[in-house]
């Protein structure tokens, strides 16, 4: 198991100080973007404006960013 940490980077950076055990990078990306939709769904249950360019930065246990997850990227926006 590896540690992976989301760093949140909206108007505000948000930095993961805990991290979270995942087996992979792929399992660790499936976990961001499941964290991305509930913030999202949650900032849309308050009425909140959803800002598309906001995004998890993933970094490893070197401190490297491996991965990142877009909003835009994480949801199907229809007319």
């Amino acid at each position: 198991m590896a540690r992976f940490y989301f760093h949140l980077i909206n108007d505000l950076d948000v930095p993961d100080l805990e991290g979270m055990e995942f087996s992979d990078l792929d399992t660790a990306r499936a976990g961001a973007i499941e964290q991305a939709r509930g913030m999202i769904g949650e900032q849309a249950k308050e009425g909140a404006h959803v800002v598309l360019h906001h995004h998890i930065d993933i970094e490893d246990e070197r401190g490297t960013v491996v991965d990142t997850v877009w909003f835009r990227d994480v949801v199907n926006i229809g007319d």
